[in-house]
């Protein structure tokens, strides 16, 4: 049965209301809606008298003003803006209604009263006029706008524009190509020629690979520039590290026999010495043996015990990109389009069947073995995959994550990232799909690696320096042109594009690409400094910290053992650089996929086994190896990434920010305290009488975002804290609660999310 639609008076009055005061009306006119525009934005087509939808249910009143599509972004202004509170991030460069063309997925066109509708592409025809808009995006979000009071000429330009836009026919017409351009001019004499105290090392010199070698002791490890210019391989840096045994000429004469010419990489030394190698795949399978005997001696003879090395094939034994995006597809299908309307325990079965948390937990594992092989049985590990760019850059940096408290700090984090993804060459472009050219390409892995960060941060959150907020919004910034870390498929990608922007915007040869095309890690492009303390943990422990077991205060230290056989399901083939195509941990009773509530002794436990049984006895040491729990139950699913923009996911007052507004006050509390103690104790020193106050340098110091509470504030958590904070879902879902109408039957009835096909003639 279709739903009575309520009868829609047939005047409508655009008419200000009465004014009392008609001389103040005729001194303040109206304000002109404009849009904030960027150095070299323009504006490319605009509708006015625009609705943009609040809720699901369309005839509910949305906000009325001006929907915007520029060369960056689709705006919408608001006639009369809401009045502002603190309840959201302000972006510096983004309004709180702004989506960049980058971040659309689909742009969707809708006629009601006829039942039609279209998924608009580049250079398209529209052959009915729009009565709404529904943009999907790439965050997750579902905006619709009504153009039912727009001209019908005018809401259907800017349609096809949006869609034109979004639609880059190659990477230089992306935005941040011109924004940089002009920002590097306008700001020329402001500009120091440096890297601008950027504290996060890009990779991209000798220098930062050195430091990296000293930081982990890696002495039988050297860099090496045989790769400069890119003359052996089109994916790798230009700076590698080799182990110090191999020559120059033999990586250059073997490199021919690996897929794209990547030789085995040094990732990331263990203090026992033990190596963490990535490679590609061999091209030649005939030329294996011969690869193994020159490659893995010289790994050998890396460690200082000359241990084995044991080589793990990614491709055998985890999800390929295609299942990845599959898995993504639906499980944000689930989250942001199906209703709400169905019983829980149906819903976290759907979630189940996506098989998301399954691959999340699968990657989780295997970087859980490789911690056992290095950690635990002393052996250096090589990673290899075909190309050495997708499953590896997960794996790698997982290892390293759990192995090295140093990457659990939000520069070495960010290190991290830009070593494993940016310089080893991941292919962001293809991946993100930027330029929307080749769908079968796309694949949500630098996401996938995200999520199973935010696992283990779910599970010892006083162990990151960082929060759930910054990995979200650095999630975000995926889709955001403007900085040079997301853009590229490569190394060289990026150095060839560059160097012809430089050319094309007559900047002086020889200046530092940081300088005129940044990357993301200066997070004061987007962020004021107040908010950018949003990304900062209250319960990060740092070096040095205690923990109180039995009433007793202990340092975290672990005793080290040794173990001798194999990881459990890692088999006896995997030795001497060997692996079998067999399913890993395929034991029932493995810690890793049946943990022991009680950590008792298992007959016939294998040396695996006790090492991770033996783990999880003890106090787990926050700036020591962490290892996740991998059974179902200990994986959820990361609410403020795919529910926060579903306002009936919501809670008010409630979630886990509820927690941090609490720790972060009394965290700011007990740093004002010590603070003052300081001064005191300075004054004292100096003989001086003046008493310390609460003002002073510390107050612009402050690293938390809520800040400490006096006698007079109220106990409650502030009106404005929900569980999607520091984002808000008002607006960004448009699900139509009427049934029987035609956009309500398309987007139930639609089981993933629309392809480029015309749907013009689909049956309603």
């Amino acid at each position: 049965m279709f739903s009575v639609k309520p009868t829609k008076p047939t005047f409508r009055s655009y008419l200000p209301p009465v004014q009392t005061d008609v001389k103040k009306t005729i001194e303040s006119p109206p304000k002109k809606v404009e849009p904030k525009l960027l150095q070299g934005e323009i504006v490319v087509n605009e509708v006015n008298f625009v609705r943009k939808c609040l809720s699901a249910d369309s005839s509910q009143e949305g906000l009325w003003g001006k929907l915007i599509c520029t060369n960056f972004k689709v705006s919408f202004i608001p006639t009369d803006p809401p009045s502002e509170q603190k309840s959201h991030l302000s972006h510096l460069l983004l309004g709180l209604h702004d989506i960049p063309l980058t971040c659309l997925e689909q742009v969707v066109t809708v006629n009601d009263t006829k039942g039609k509708k279209k998924v608009l592409g580049s250079n398209q025809k529209l052959k009915f006029n729009p009565t709404e808009l529904i943009l999907y995006c790439k965050d997750l979000r579902i905006i619709r706008f009504c153009f039912v009071e727009a001209g019908p000429e005018s809401a259907k330009k800017v349609c096809l524009a949006i869609a034109h836009y979004s639609h880059p026919a190659d990477l230089p017409l992306l935005f941040g190509f011109e924004y940089q351009g002009r920002r590097y001019h306008d700001s020329k004499g402001q500009r120091v020629n440096d890297r601008g105290g950027l504290r996060t090392p890009i990779f991209d010199r000798p220098s930062d690979w050195d430091r990296e070698i000293k930081r982990t002791g890696a002495s039988e490890w050297r860099v090496c520039s045989i790769n400069e210019n890119y003359a052996i391989s089109p994916s790798l840096p230009e700076h590698i590290v080799v182990p110090v045994s191999l020559a120059d000429q033999d990586l250059k004469q073997n490199s021919i026999y690996f897929m794209n010419q990547r030789i085995p990489v040094w990732c990331w030394n263990h203090p026992n010495g033990s190596a963490l190698v990535r490679m590609a795949s061999i091209a030649d399978p005939l030329q294996q043996r011969r690869i193994d005997q020159r490659f893995i001696p010289a790994i050998t003879k890396s460690h200082p015990q000359r241990s084995e090395v044991i080589r793990s094939d990614l491709d055998k034994c985890l999800p390929n990109i295609q299942d990845l995006q599959s898995a993504f597809i639906k499980i944000r299908h689930i989250c942001v389009i199906d209703s709400f309307e169905e019983s829980e325990e149906r819903w976290l079965s759907s979630i189940e069947n996506t098989r998301w948390l399954e691959y999340v937990r699968a990657f989780l594992k295997h970087s859980a073995e490789m911690v056992y092989l290095l950690d635990g049985k002393n052996t250096s590990v090589i990673l290899q995959e075909e190309e050495d760019r997708d499953l590896n850059c997960v794996v790698s940096s997982l290892v390293q994550l759990m192995l090295d408290p140093h990457y659990r700090s939000l520069v070495g984090f960010q290190s991290l990232v830009q070593k494993e993804w940016v310089m080893a060459g991941h292919r962001f472009l293809d991946r993100c799909n930027h330029l929307k050219k080749n769908d079968k390409d796309e694949s949500p892995l630098f996401m996938l690696f995200l999520d199973c960060v935010w696992q283990v941060m779910n599970q010892y959150p006083a162990a990151f320096e960082f929060t759930e907020t910054y990995l979200t919004v650095l999630s975000d910034s995926m889709w955001i042109p403007l900085f040079s870390t997301f853009l590229f498929n490569s190394p060289k990608q990026r150095a060839q594009y560059l160097m012809d922007f430089a050319k094309n915007k007559a900047i002086p040869q020889g200046e530092d690409q940081l300088v005129y095309f940044p990357p993301v890690w200066d997070w004061s492009q987007q962020y004021s400094t107040a908010d950018q303390t949003l990304f900062n943990n209250p319960m990060f422990v740092g070096k040095g910290a205690a923990c109180v077991q039995n009433g007793e205060v202990k340092t975290f230290r672990r005793t080290k053992k040794t173990y001798s056989a194999t990881v459990r399901g890692t088999h006896a083939s995997l030795r001497n650089g060997q692996k079998g195509g067999e399913d890993s941990l395929a034991r029932r009773g493995s810690l890793l996929s049946e943990l022991k509530p009680d950590f008792s002794l298992v007959k016939d436990e294998s040396p695996s086994e006790r090492f991770f049984r033996d783990w999880f006895s003890r106090p787990a040491d926050q700036q020591s190896l962490l290892i996740p729990l991998l059974i179902p139950s200990h994986l959820a699913l990361w609410k403020l990434y795919f529910l926060r923009w579903v306002p009936e996911a919501c809670i008010f007052k409630g979630g886990p920010i509820t927690a941090y507004h609490k720790l972060s006050q009394l965290v700011d509390e007990i740093e004002i305290l010590q603070s003052h103690l300081r001064q005191y104790k300075g004054t004292r020193e100096s003989g001086s009488t003046q008493l310390p106050g609460s003002s002073g340098p510390f107050s612009s110091q402050r690293r938390m975002y809520f800040k400490a509470s006096s006698l007079q504030d109220p106990p409650s958590p502030p009106d404005f804290l929900t569980s999607s904070f520091p984002f808000t879902p008002s607006g960004n879902l448009c699900r139509r609660s009427t049934y029987g109408t035609p956009i309500s039957k398309f987007l139930n009835g639609a089981r993933i999310w629309l392809s480029t096909e015309t749907l013009d003639n689909d049956p309603l």
